[in-house]
């Protein structure tokens, strides 16, 4: 399921909230510095230089803001009637030993946590943030994916080669889509024309991604909060179509290979689709026909209230797993968002399954067997993600909580209206419209599905994430 990601600004970095926020990652019981053993053994390591020279290749990053964990670098440029794109990966099996200090830390975090006040990373930085990162100007070792691309979008080749680049420029996703709607050229020219492209792509397959809102929660001089969500934008959408294919590609490669493990997630079921249609209704932005990916596409994303629906749109995207496979191929590899077989393979900086995912498929596409320790951990992989995935839900979601107690504060004592999402016994899910939070509340009986309800908020605690209603 994707995450959101909230920022608490300087605003509201002394209130109670942010209290709140800090004392999450305490209670999660996350491991936060590094044992002195595991920062030793990556200050140490050193990549091998790849014979492969790409130099000459002006990649660039996209990403937000600051960010120096940075996993992907893109090359775009027409090749005839279609395209060429090139997608270098952070080539971080070159510098994890297996075995190691660092792969047996890795294997205990499972991914980067993102909380509101910072992030616990994966790796050191000093990988994750430095040798291993793709930052401009530095020679460094990469995965790259080389794709060929007719003129409907459609992959009609790829390979994998590991190789030296060096990336000019990074960009960030407001300056990059600001530059894109003066019509400026640039590294990220062609991205709107292959990343739409893209998009059909997934519209025809019966896809529907998901590219959720960042937030930042601020608080006024009278005392109250409010969260700021900045909506995605198109050049976000567009880049999220790169790491797809390059996902697909991956996920192709290891079931050619009948060794590998994917990124799977079943179809939602008819309970799911009627409590996000509720919420649809809530929102005033109801969804009655197509389906559901369609819906997420068309909503106008001008619109205050699309960014409400998708984060309701998350509960469509649970289930998803992970399948681990050698000597066969699963009977059901399918990713059900995405309309395809996928694997996550882009992020290695940032999660420990794509570490084994490049592997794979490097080692295929070398035509070498496979490394052993891959073959022999791949077993352990999907609960050490499960693992993590959980942390890192609980941590989203205890942040979201105490984000949400803190914007119902000031109506403690009022009436408001909610309508019913999803009916719990004497209690049920409710959708606040304005703010848009999502509680549980009492309710009278009879009470149904898409229903409206008048409740009095009783009581917030911004500190345990709760609120409380009566009828």
């Amino acid at each position: 399921m994707p995450q959101r990601r909230s920022h608490v600004a300087p605003s509201a970095a002394q209130t109670e909230l942010a209290a709140a926020l800090a004392a999450l990652r305490e209670s999660l019981d996350a491991p936060t510095d590094f044992p002195a053993a595991v920062v030793a053994e990556a200050e140490a390591t050193k990549a091998a230089t790849p014979e492969l020279d790409l130099r000459d290749i002006p990649f660039a990053t996209l990403d937000p803001l600051g960010s120096r964990d940075l996993d992907q670098a893109f090359h775009l440029e027409r090749d005839g009637s279609g395209f060429a794109v090139r997608y270098a990966i952070a080539d971080v099996p070159g510098f994890v030993a297996p075995g190691g200090e660092v792969d047996t830390e890795a294997r205990r975090r499972g991914q980067t946590l993102y909380a509101a006040d910072g992030t616990i990373p994966l790796h050191p930085k000093i990988l994750s943030e430095d040798r291993a990162s793709l930052l401009a100007d530095v020679d460094r070792p990469a995965l790259v994916w080389t794709f060929a691309l007719d003129s409907s979008g459609t992959v009609t080749d790829f390979r994998l080669e590991r190789a030296l680049v060096r990336t000019r420029a990074q960009l960030g996703y407001v300056s990059a889509q600001a530059a894109l709607d003066r019509g400026e050229g640039g590294p990220a020219a062609l991205l709107p024309e292959i990343g739409a492209l893209r998009i059909e792509q997934e519209r025809i397959r019966g896809g529907a991604s998901l590219n959720l809102p960042d937030e930042e929660v601020t608080r006024a001089a009278d005392g109250s909060y409010a969260i700021e969500r900045r909506h995605p934008l198109p050049v976000e959408e567009w880049n999220a179509q790169l790491s797809l294919m390059t996902g697909m590609a991956a996920a192709s490669l290891m079931l050619g290979a009948g060794t590998g493990i994917l990124r799977t997630m079943p179809q939602p079921d008819e309970k799911a689709f009627d409590a996000f249609r509720h919420q649809t209704e809530a929102l005033g932005r109801p969804w009655t026909t197509g389906r559901y990916g369609d819906y997420l596409r068309d909503l106008d994303r001008a619109d205050p209230m699309t960014l409400p629906v998708l984060e309701a749109a998350a509960t469509l995207f649970r289930g998803a797993g992970y399948v681990t496979f050698d000597g066969s191929a699963p009977s059901d590899a399918q990713q059900a968002a995405i309309a395809a077989p996928y694997a996550h393979a882009t992020a290695p900086l940032r999660r420990l399954v794509d570490r084994w995912s490049l592997e794979i498929c490097l080692a295929v596409s070398e035509d070498r067997d496979v490394p052993g320790w891959v073959r022999e951990s791949l077993p352990d992989l999907p609960a050490l993600m499960q693992s993590s995935g959980q942390r890192a839900s609980r941590l989203d979601s205890a942040t979201i909580n105490c984000v949400e107690a803190a914007l119902l504060t000031p109506f403690v004592g009022r009436t408001v209206e909610a309508t019913v999402i999803e009916i719990r016994g004497v209690r049920a899910t409710v959708q606040l419209a304005d703010p848009a939070v999502t509680a549980s509340a009492p309710v009278p009986a009879g009470t149904v599905p898409g229903g409206r309800v008048s409740l009095r908020l009783v009581s917030t605690d911004v500190a345990r994430g709760e609120i409380e209603f009566a009828i």
